[in-house]
């Protein structure tokens, strides 16, 4: 077969060594997957020669006839070429950038993203690693393993320390950064407000190069809801309905707390709600919280389900000890190293995408609009479903007295992280000791 690198290859050969080339310009060599060198052995005579010695062929073949089909070979192969190109450019994967990407978070996220069951089976993802420079080996080495997976829908996978590149035709932007709270140091507030200029350079770069339907989701391990709605705020053609915060951690820790507890299955409890404050002071409401598959005196089909808190005879271990537990469990999620978190963004991401299950309660942080008398104008977790490309609140369910009273101390402390990070007041001001409310 005559290709065009062949042919410039033989020209440059002769041009360097002084040579004349009388012969055809068909160059062969011995073939790698039947053991040979690979060595460029010569012209068609020359095989004819060797064809003849070893194999007993000869081919009567004229010099113009072989040209012939070396012509139309490589037209065939120019033609391949430029339909598999066309293909190429058909496909236009989903573009997913992740913040702060040097995070163990982001390690375990990777191979969910492109395991087909967020997106689906049939959807190419290509993934954006963005962190600073002094993390820039750690993202090559991210790369490069990933690449080496050959995961079928990765279509693609890439670093970027450069801030202005930032989420360039995003479909997904996931932020994972994190401030590593340590009051001795600094004040909290101090703190909020760092977590403000990060959003402050994000947003206006997703307002600018993402696509105008992008969807954000915020997760780490502190301040999730004031990252969620800091983003909205520096960025306010960026929907709202667009942007969440996850509390799937939380919900799946405190189920797991709870099955330990009734020495059950942790997939059996479901609708365990995370109101307020995900990575501060929230509020775990177990009053709609159901049991599947529990092994009790009253069995039914695999939908059966008892209420969790008849289950829990123990009515002392709810107030005291899953109160105490839930204070420790903060502290444990951040020493966490990241598999919970990452699986809790993509099943989010999944019921984003695809829906969640019917009659199953998803808490996420999600920009207020009053529902069940929040304030509203901050990011609070609460109650959804996922139906459709979108989630709605789920205000048909009934609260009790206790966590309607509960939502205001929660409400409050998230309109003073608000506050600060605008810089409307300096100090955080305790529950009832001020009259603002929004």
């Amino acid at each position: 077969m005559v290709s065009l690198c062949s042919q410039q290859w033989l020209h440059d050969i002769c041009e360097m060594n002084g040579w004349e080339h009388r012969c055809s310009p068909i160059i062969w060599r011995e073939l790698l997957d039947r053991g040979g060198k690979g060595l460029l052995l010569g012209g068609l005579n020359d095989f004819l020669e060797y064809a003849q010695h070893y194999y007993n062929i000869t081919s009567r073949m004229s010099s113009e006839e072989m040209l012939s089909i070396a012509e139309e070979n490589l037209q065939e192969y120019i033609e391949v070429e430029k339909e598999e190109e066309e293909i190429k450019n058909l496909i236009k994967p989903l573009q997913i950038w992740i913040t702060s990407a040097s995070t163990p978070i982001c390690y375990h996220l990777i191979p969910l993203l492109a395991n087909g069951e967020v997106f689906g089976m049939t959807t190419e993802i290509s993934i954006h690693l963005l962190d600073t420079d002094q993390s820039k080996e750690v993202l090559c080495g991210i790369v490069m393993e990933a690449e080496d997976m050959a995961l079928p829908l990765l279509h693609s996978i890439s670093e970027h320390t450069e801030i202005d590149e930032a989420f360039i035709q995003a479909d997904v932007v996931i932020v994972l950064d994190d401030v590593l709270l340590n009051c001795e140091v600094q004040s909290l507030e101090n703190y909020i407000r760092e977590v403000s200029e990060i959003c402050q350079v994000y947003a206006p770069l997703i307002e600018k190069n993402a696509k105008s339907e992008v969807r954000v989701i915020s997760s780490g391990k502190t301040f999730v809801n004031l990252k969620a709605l800091m983003i909205m705020t520096y960025g306010p053609s960026i929907k709202p309905k667009n942007v969440i915060a996850i509390a799937t951690t939380w919900e799946s820790a405190t189920k797991a707390m709870l099955a330990r507890k009734l020495n059950t299955n942790v997939a059996g409890v479901k609708n365990v709600i995370v109101w307020g404050n995900i990575t501060g002071s929230n509020y775990i409401d177990l009053s709609h919280a159901k049991l599947y598959g529990y092994d009790c005196a009253i069995w039914g089909p695999a939908d059966f389900s008892r209420p969790l808190l008849n289950m829990i005879y123990d009515s002392e271990w709810i107030y005291s000890e899953l109160q105490s537990a839930q204070s420790s469990l903060s502290s444990q999620l951040c020493r966490y190293g990241g598999m919970l978190p990452a699986h809790a963004v993509a099943t989010v991401l999944r019921y984003w995408y695809h829906g969640s299950p019917p009659e199953e309660i998803v808490s996420v942080g999600i920009h207020t609009e009053g529902q069940f008398c929040v304030p509203k104008g901050i990011v609070f977790s609460m109650p959804v479903r996922f139906q459709n490309g979108n989630w709605e609140v789920m205000t048909e369910l009934k609260i009790n007295e206790e966590t309607q009273g509960a939502l205001g101390c929660l409400a409050h402390e998230l309109i003073q992280e608000k506050l600060i990070a605008l810089k409307e007041i300096q100090e955080m001001q305790p529950y009832g000791g001020d009259k603002i409310t929004s």
